[in-house]
């Protein structure tokens, strides 16, 4: 048995400083406070105005490893959908910034499901003697790739970044990531997308849609949402030896209250160990589990020894889960 475990060791949040309660978007949009709230949870966000993907990634990484006490890291792993450039990747500029120059750093993307993805990456560098302190950031800027005209879109989504800091460790120790489940379903490509501005519209090969903004299925995101969110999350618990109600805190992708509510109640885990921010900061997509993780230690929800189950879905389709034991952690991990 593989004696060697990637611990948490460090935690950190970043959003924009620009606030967008949902008054303001009812004063330019078919839409209220009320129908915000009622259908997504959501009563404000944050909007990216002077600060790009890069800038969010370095403060959120930044304030983890200061967290972590690090002055040393082998690897950057930045979970993105939205880039500073189409290329190169972000994540090389990110380590530049944070004083990491010449280390290995490479862009995920996975959409809302890129977190744990990347997480699940940093967990093999290190279970595979690859590496020793890696910074996972999930970062997006997201409302860039919304249509400002869109009620329903326009509401869901935020700008943010959350990074974790591992370590290599012990299994037995608090903050050791016990298990994974990855998965992706092609063919519903179509579910949620950008169409337009790739690889496909550049070279005018057939794209049914050259939208430039994002185009979604409202239903049938929500329905395979819950579906495939309960689904990872199980096998995760499975492969962890853990019952559901052993779970101390659970932390899903922040998508909607109505996903989030929904996966709870088949997991059978109580409302009040379910960790949510998306009444303040909105969908902040590959930002939102570590934003969440941040926000729930910076309000003392997260306590050493507890069992953490996070678990996602995204574009692709493609959704993750993980669960890992919470660590002993001092300071803020945002401002």
């Amino acid at each position: 048995m593989n004696q060697r475990a990637a611990v948490v060791q460090g935690v950190g949040g970043a959003v924009p400083a620009r606030h967008v309660a949902n008054a303001e978007l009812a004063a330019r949009l078919d839409t209220s406070d009320e129908w915000i709230r009622g259908r997504l949870g959501i009563g404000a966000r944050h909007v990216a105005a002077d600060v790009s993907t890069v800038d969010l990634a370095t403060e959120a990484g930044g304030r983890a490893l200061e967290m972590a006490g690090f002055g040393a890291l082998d690897t950057v792993v930045l979970a993105t959908s939205t880039p500073d450039r189409l290329c190169p990747a972000s994540a090389p500029e990110v380590a530049a910034r944070l004083g990491h120059a010449g280390i290995a750093a490479f862009d995920v993307n996975a959409v809302c499901a890129g977190f744990v993805h990347a997480l699940a990456t940093g967990n093999a560098l290190i279970r595979g003697h690859m590496a020793d302190r890696v910074l996972v950031i999930g970062a997006d800027v997201f409302t860039t790739l919304v249509d400002p005209a869109d009620r329903l879109t326009a509401s869901i989504f935020g700008d943010g970044g959350g990074a974790l800091v591992l370590r290599a460790g012990s299994p037995d120790e608090p903050g050791a990531l016990r298990a994974f489940d990855l998965g992706s379903d092609g063919t519903q490509v179509g579910t949620v997308e950008v169409p337009g501005g790739g690889a496909r519209d550049r070279l005018g090969l057939p794209v049914a849609n050259r939208r430039p903004y994002l185009v979604m299925d409202g239903p049938a995101v929500f329905q395979r949402a819950v579906r495939e969110m309960t689904g990872s999350s199980r096998r995760v618990l499975a492969r962890a030896g853990w019952d559901p109600a052993a779970v101390d805190r659970f932390t899903p992708h922040q998508a909607n209250i109505r996903i989030i509510r929904g996966v709870a109640e088949q997991l059978g885990i109580p409302a009040a160990r379910v960790v949510t921010n998306i009444e303040h900061v909105g969908n902040t997509v590959a930002a939102s589990i570590p934003l969440a993780l941040a926000d729930a230690h910076d309000a003392g929800r997260l306590q050493a020894g507890q069992r953490v189950l996070v678990t996602s879905i995204g574009a692709g389709l493609a959704w993750g889960s993980a669960v890992f034991t919470w660590p002993a952690l001092d300071g803020k991990a945002r401002l």
